[in-house]
């Protein structure tokens, strides 16, 4: 680890130059004793196609946005804090290659390295961050994960009534407990998670059932432990009906609102060339 670095200006340049790119829609990043340990390009797997992302890795926390301008603007910043990481190392395909999960109780997503050395050494230094963290925190590591979103391109196929099939006419939605993709008449309920959001989110209509009967029992072996009849409330927030406004499902379309693509003149991942860069 480089903890020497915290504190000397090089750090301070380095981390002043991330705050740049973001700019102004970005949050201040310097703070004391923290230290910018490495950057780069990863592919996150987004709802619709995978999409090259930036990733700096900080000894206390890892930030990502979406590429206007390789390294010089980026935009629809995303900060992680690394005591709620846990990294899940996937299997080997021939279609798809070097890729681990980072999942946390608010989000999980899929990225891929371009080559295998990349991503060991992503795994083992934000492996390493995070153990540092969680013992300067005197925290526990975290058990709870959301459930990565499946992408639209798995499935052509309401994933739990299996007979809606999807068109242009048709669409997707993915439930926020299991992130299936599922049509609108398997996803008409709402429920509330509070690790997710403030507001009740959409899931499935199997969700629902679990979350309702879980929400139920605790409330009746409250009642029990209390000795009072309470109203019951495990519907509380809980809507019927289509998708509004408040539970958009393009949540990762809209990072970098289309200007975050890749620029079609320059091949990603080229051979030969080193995508990620780890300081010391």
């Amino acid at each position: 680890m480089v903890d020497y670095l915290a504190n000397t200006e090089i750090n301070s340049q380095r981390i002043a130059a991330v705050e740049s790119c973001f700019g102004a829609s970005g949050q201040p990043l310097a703070l004391p004793g923290r230290v910018l340990l490495g950057e780069g390009v990863l592919t996150k797997e987004c709802r619709k196609k995978a999409k090259p992302r930036i990733f700096f890795l900080f000894n206390d926390i890892l930030v990502y946005g979406s590429i206007v301008l390789n390294k010089r603007k980026y935009r629809s910043q995303h900060i992680i804090p690394l005591e709620e990481v846990t990294l899940e190392p996937l299997p080997e395909t021939l279609q798809a290659k070097n890729r681990w999960m980072i999942k946390t109780a608010k989000k999980s997503f899929v990225v891929s390295a371009a080559s295998t050395t990349e991503r060991q050494e992503w795994i083992s230094h934000i492996e390493e961050c995070v153990r540092r963290q969680l013992l300067a925190t005197g925290r526990q590591p975290s058990t709870e994960h959301a459930a990565p979103w499946i992408p639209d391109k798995a499935t052509d196929i309401c994933m739990r009534c299996t007979q809606t099939r999807f068109s242009a006419l048709t669409r997707r939605h993915h439930c926020r407990k299991c992130g299936f993709v599922v049509c609108a008449e398997c996803s008409r309920e709402r429920f509330l998670l509070p690790r997710l959001s403030p507001k009740p989110l959409r899931v499935c209509s199997l969700c629902y059932r679990e979350l309702a009967a879980q929400k139920r029992k605790e409330e009746e072996e409250e009642e029990q432990s209390v000795g009072s009849p309470q109203q019951p409330a495990y519907l509380a927030g809980a809507i019927c009906g289509a998708s509004s406004g408040d539970d958009d499902d393009s949540d990762e379309d809209k990072e970098g609102s289309g200007d975050g693509d890749w620029p079609s003149h320059v091949e990603f991942y080229a051979s030969g060339v080193s995508w990620s860069s780890f300081h010391s």
